[in-house]
């Protein structure tokens, strides 16, 4: 099974704590704070770090989804 990454950038308020969380699947545009999907697949071993950040995420602008 793989995991795929949904993040909703309108809405992204910029608060960094997904890239604070899990820095191999997130980072943040240097020009306006918006965060990059690095990762849209991230490995198994990264999964849990994208699934904590999704969840920290003030703005609720990440999801993690299952994929066959």
């Amino acid at each position: 099974m793989t995991w795929r990454v949904v993040v909703d950038f309108d809405l992204c308020e910029s608060n960094a704590v997904c890239m604070a969380v899990a820095p191999e699947v997130f980072d943040q545009n240097d020009d306006d704070g918006v965060v990059i999907l690095l990762a849209e697949h991230p490995t198994a071993e990264h999964h849990d770090s994208a699934h904590d950040a999704a969840t920290r995420c003030p703005a609720a602008v990440i999801e993690i989804h299952e994929t066959e």
